[in-house]
């Protein structure tokens, strides 16, 4: 009697979602199989503290040090929080696959629409393509740790090319996984969870009970590094320390991917809301004590920040620096497998994300040859949308083939500030334009009350100058009138969001504004 009840319940429950969705103008064509934990799942992959806390942690350590982590992962985060929670509330309202960019478009009109959605597709684009890149480097570095001539001989020893190789690789392999029916996307999130969790509560074990010494409290919360070239003093303060805020702001991204799985959720008006806070705030908690461990264990701090590849062959500020002096060759195979692992179950959820993005804009008639990319497979995937979203997060790196002078993965970093810009302005137009309706907007429910009011602006003001310091130089070989000047040093986000800007604004003026009127009813709303 239970289980004819139980199954009576999924029935209605699926009928109120297809209800709200028509409501919105769509009908349903993706399979809504997904739970609320895989929702909350997809979010919490695409965040991982195992992908983010390992890939870009050099970027704190040679732009701040330790406090760059210590005291910034909390302060950033929190703010990063705020913004979760304003984007939770506009997901409970229009639980849809555009997600951000059918917000814009409701409250804002086709132009805002417009231009959320090319910046939330930009930077998924580059949010899967760095997290991919990501896993290959690591990937990389297991093969080398466990084979002893393999990083020699392999492409002769040519670190760049290797991971180059690994990085078209690894996109082939989710590309091929997210050709599949979303229910094996599902059941890769839930995994992915518990491998994150029972991985980062390993390692942080690992790093507690493995190394013969730790460093004490007061270096770990007060030690400041400046690696980055530029000055110290007010400079340090004000520009160097700030970068070195990447780390958190890179890391606890992509969180938006609750919102574009909203299709194929059950009761998405509730539960994709509390999957973009949870996932937010449970991977804070579990990226802290996981970075505090890794600094806990850096008792050669003058190693880890070495550039003499004789010294620290891994580079500087390289968490690997750390766990190879802490740790055994066992134990840091063991390390490495876990955060490959987790970085390749974080590759397949952002590129999973990505293609939602691209097919629900695709749906609207808003990006060129739309109509293959609005197209679902046999298995209710958008394949073409995967495909295409792999394919461009490939091209937009190519430039990593190219090191910086002093070593340092500008092209990774630019790919991770390309990520997070456009993500974090596609957020900031519907969260801005939430403000402004006021009482006017039309609450789902899950709301925030009256706190919208207070939570909306912090969370504009953090994402304003989080953009402006992720355009700057991030060595002073990228600033044109210094003599060392490189155009391999550039930080080319600014250059490839600019210019893909203009053309947006180019086109639209020229073209799109006579044609786009915005999110495309593919059913009457009281159906």
């Amino acid at each position: 009697m239970d289980i004819k009840n139980d199954e009576h319940t999924n029935r209605e429950n699926v009928s109120d979602d297809e209800r709200r969705l028509a409501a919105l103008g769509y009908k349903q064509e993706l399979k809504r199989t997904w739970s609320g934990f895989s929702n909350f799942a997809i979010s919490f992959s695409v965040i991982s503290i195992l992908s983010g806390c390992f890939t870009t942690f050099a970027q704190a350590w040679n732009n701040g040090g330790p406090v760059a982590i210590s005291l910034g992962w909390p302060l950033i985060s929190a703010f990063i929080l705020v913004i979760g929670l304003c984007m939770a509330e506009l997901a409970s309202a229009y639980p849809t696959s555009g997600g951000i960019y059918w917000w814009a478009s409701k409250l804002g009109g086709a132009k805002a629409g417009f231009y959320t959605g090319w910046l939330n597709l930009i930077g998924l684009l580059a949010i899967t393509a760095s997290v991919a890149y990501g896993a290959a480097t690591f990937l990389n570095l297991t093969l080398g740790a466990c084979f002893e001539n393999y990083s020699a001989f392999f492409f002769r020893g040519d670190s760049i090319k290797q991971q180059f190789f690994w990085f078209v690789a690894v996109m082939i392999i989710i590309t091929v996984i997210n050709c599949f029916s979303s229910q094996v996307q599902a059941w890769f999130n839930n995994v992915s969870v518990w491998w994150h969790v029972f991985g980062a509560i390993a390692i942080i074990a690992i790093l507690i009970f493995a190394p013969s010494q730790h460093q004490n409290l007061k270096w770990v919360f007060t030690a400041r590094i400046n690696n980055s070239g530029f000055h110290n003093g007010i400079t340090y303060w004000f520009y160097v320390l700030p970068l070195g805020f990447l780390l958190t702001q890179y890391t606890i991204t992509g969180f938006d991917a609750s919102a574009h799985m909203s299709e194929e959720t059950q009761g998405a008006h509730v539960t994709a809301a509390k999957g973009i806070w949870k996932s937010i705030f449970y991977s804070a908690i579990g990226g802290y004590v996981l970075l505090l461990a890794f600094l806990y264990a850096a008792t050669k701090p003058e190693i880890v920040s070495s550039f003499d590849s004789s010294i620290n062959p891994y580079g500087s500020g390289s968490v690997i620096a750390i766990l190879s002096n802490a740790l055994t060759p066992v134990m840091l195979k063991l390390v490495l497998l876990i955060s490959t692992g987790g970085q390749i179950f974080c590759s397949i959820a952002s590129l999973t994300s990505c293609s939602r993005m691209m097919f629900a804009f695709s749906r609207d008639g808003a990006v060129p040859g739309h109509r293959h990319w609005a197209k679902v497979n046999r298995n209710m995937a958008p394949v073409n949308a995967v495909l295409a979203s792999a394919i461009m997060g490939i091209i937009i790196t190519l430039p990593a083939l190219w090191k910086s002078p002093r070593g340092i993965p500008t092209a990774f970093y630019a790919v991770v500030s390309i990520g997070i810009i456009g993500l974090y302005l596609a957020f900031v137009i519907p969260i801005w334009l939430r403000w402004k309706a006021g009482k006017n907007f039309q609450a789902g429910e899950w709301n925030l009350g009256n706190k919208y009011q207070w939570m909306s602006i912090i969370a504009i003001v953090e994402i304003v100058i989080t953009c402006i310091y992720f355009i700057m130089p991030f060595e002073p070989a990228a600033i044109p009138w210094k003599n060392d000047f490189t155009w391999v040093a550039v930080n080319y986000a600014p250059i490839l969001v600019g210019a893909t800007l203009l053309f947006l604004w180019i086109w639209w003026h020229l073209s799109v504004k006579k044609w786009f009127t915005g999110p495309i009813k593919t059913i009457n709303g009281d159906a």
